[in-house]
């Protein structure tokens, strides 16, 4: 198995950030063929998404969840800035990890499909996702 940690900046404000050219980068510099990649994310208030980019559909996740999970004071949990502990309930709804299948070298996403690290998590402006490939 090969495995790498990157580095993702979210600039401390929410963000959907594709991950896709990182992907792809990784899967040539281990020489892939077919397996699988496993994407986690080691941290306690973002996830990952397989999502439409570009067209507005990261920005509509964004809306959804602050719809969901409000930036308010109904949290139990308080650290950090206001509204935090729905950060902290992000990672029961968007899975910190994935599995892709991997063909010929590339990820078998469809047409329009990316690999997105979804960040609502404003304290933490820098974040790390593991991608590890497993040949088939």
């Amino acid at each position: 198995m090969d495995s790498q940690l990157i580095e993702i900046r979210t600039g401390g404000r929410e963000a959907v950030v594709d991950l896709t050219g990182e992907i792809a980068a990784f899967l040539r510099s281990v020489g892939a063929r077919d397996g699988l990649l496993n994407v986690w994310v080691p941290h306690a208030t973002a996830g990952l998404a397989v999502i439409e980019t570009g067209a507005g559909s990261d920005d509509d996740l964004l809306t959804a969840l602050r719809d969901l999970l409000p930036a308010d004071d109904r949290w139990t949990h308080r650290h950090g800035s206001p509204g935090h502990g729905r950060d902290h309930v992000l990672p029961a709804l968007v899975a910190p990890s994935m599995s892709v299948p991997v063909l010929d070298g590339s990820t078998a996403l469809g047409t329009w499909q990316s690999v997105c690290l979804v960040d609502t998590n404003g304290d933490n402006p820098v974040r790390s996702v593991r991608l590890s490939y497993l040949p088939g």
